[in-house]
């Protein structure tokens, strides 16, 4: 697998096969569907939505590590450094009208063992990372083993929710988006 750390360029191979995801992608991205680039809402998301909370917790015992307010189209980043390769991966959400985790970006600055080569519908170049845009998967919770030193930060709406470093090492970790109940409580007052 080709390499691409920060400053270098492509070897030939790496190169090519990028090129060729690339044009392959850019097929998809001439639907008309508008470009959600890395850290930003899509347009079509309201975001006055109130009464929901993102949660951090265990996922076995389910004691709290991080919460925060949410709402439809917050913005949830997660950063982590891939096991195998040592690279550093992020990952951009935004919280939909029924609470769940769709991811929009990923960012990394190379492909290697594991990672995927047909996500999103744009793949670019910019920064020195490749970008894979417009993913839309949907996730009603993420749930990951945690490590101490490959986890980095979870960022909500641009506030550290946690840093991998918090939590307990290789703890089963749970993050979802729930209706804030103290304030649906103080709504029928």
């Amino acid at each position: 697998m080709a390499s691409l750390p920060a400053g270098k360029g492509f070897s030939s191979a790496g190169l090519l096969s990028l090129f060729f995801f690339c044009v392959v992608v850019a097929g998809f991205s001439a639907s008309g569907v508008g470009e959600v680039r890395a850290g930003e809402t899509p347009k079509e998301i309201a975001v006055d939505a109130k009464g929901c909370v993102a949660r951090v917790s265990d996922a076995r015992t389910g004691k709290l590590y991080a919460e925060a307010p949410a709402h439809v189209g917050s913005r949830l980043f997660f950063g982590w450094i891939h096991s195998l390769e040592k690279i550093p991966w992020n990952e951009y959400y935004h919280v939909d009208e029924q609470r769940n985790l769709v991811l929009d970006t990923i960012t990394f600055p190379a492909f290697g063992a594991g990672i995927p080569a047909d996500k999103g519908r744009v793949c670019r170049v910019r920064d020195g990372l490749i970008h894979m845009e417009e993913i839309e998967q949907i996730f009603p919770e993420l749930v990951w083993l945690n490590s101490q030193t490959a986890t980095r930060d979870i960022v909500l709406d641009g506030k550290l929710l946690v840093r991998g470093a918090d939590m307990p090492h290789h703890a089963r970790v749970r993050l979802i988006v729930l209706p804030d109940v103290d304030q649906a409580k103080e709504g029928t007052k």
